[in-house]
């Protein structure tokens, strides 16, 4: 199977986001309605510009899943539509800030999950466990399996994200999951760029034993762009080569990894979908630019949030 873009909405449902140079390609009024006109454009330019049929999504991500569920209203068309629970968002949405709160335990999936149905409806595909780590609460909590397994058993396609420098631990943790006889997660998204590569034999195993594998933060939340590229970085080299920019051959080379499903864009604006775009079909060859996991999660820690 060829890996395919998927739209990532955490960069637009929200006020703030990690992403080197947003405070350009957003106004200085973020209010709810600009946002969502931004998202619906991306949207737009997505599924029917460009098509793009995986749309990604969270509780965490401000307003993002009512924008969603706003824009696939009335549409004859079916994306695969996933979402992701764990994260409170605790912020005033007009406000630039960065305020979220992470637990994993029965009463918040119980709440984000009528939340998120509320918003998505039968459109949601996939509910993900929102950066599940080793350790998270959720692996010795038996009645919030046993209610994960329900959702599972009910229809609906149950998934992890991961972060942080341990990743590939959680990655194989999440795959051997079992409940009730069955493994719980059907989905794994996690982080893979040029520069963090220390998940990619987990998620190739994960690839491996059934699981649907999704790429995030391809292009390092900026650093792999024309923002946050040195002048003389073999990426650029490689994308003046072949006439793209350097977003591209970064998700070309996440794209070409046989063990990946989805790399997801997390574009702001649409031209930068549409470079983003451009990945496909890529071919890229580049030499090792991995940095360690702890200093490549030291540096995105340190990203100002815009």
């Amino acid at each position: 199977m060829t890996a395919v873009l998927g739209l990532g909405l955490a960069a637009v449902g929200r006020p703030a986001y990690i992403t080197l140079g947003r405070d350009a390609d957003l106004p200085g009024d973020r209010s709810p309605d600009l946002l969502r006109a931004r998202a619906h454009e991306l949207l737009d330019a997505a599924v029917d510009d460009l098509g793009i049929g995986y749309l990604d999504t969270a509780r965490s991500y401000g307003r993002a899943e009512g924008f969603l569920g706003g824009w696939l209203a009335g549409r004859p068309d079916d994306p695969f539509v996933a979402s992701k629970w764990g994260y409170t968002y605790t912020a005033e949405d007009p406000t630039v800030d960065a305020d979220e709160v992470k637990t994993h335990d029965l009463p918040t999936l119980e709440r984000q999950w009528a939340e998120t149905r509320a918003l998505l409806g039968d459109r949601l595909r996939l509910h993900q466990v929102h950066s599940l780590t080793v350790d998270s609460p959720l692996w010795d909590d038996e009645a919030l399996l046993q209610r994960l397994a329900g959702i599972r058993d009910a229809g609906t396609e149950l998934g992890f994200s991961t972060s942080g420098p341990r990743q590939a631990d959680a990655v194989r943790r999440g795959t051997e999951l079992q409940v009730g006889g069955a493994r719980l997660f059907d989905t794994v998204q996690s982080t893979w760029n040029l520069l963090e590569t220390s998940a990619g034999p987990a998620l190739a195993d994960a690839h491996a034993a059934g699981l649907r594998v999704v790429v995030k933060e391809g292009v390092a939340n900026g650093r792999l762009t024309d923002r946050g590229l040195p002048a003389d970085s073999p990426v650029r080299t490689a994308a003046a080569a072949a006439g793209v920019a350097p977003d591209a051959v970064a998700l070309a080379a996440v794209l070409a990894r046989p063990w990946v499903d989805v790399v997801l864009s997390g574009a702001v604006t649409v031209a930068q979908l549409r470079s983003n775009a451009d990945a496909r079909g890529l071919a890229v060859d580049l030499p090792d630019l991995a940095e360690t996991p702890e200093a490549y999660w030291a540096t995105r820690s340190a990203l100002a949030w815009q």
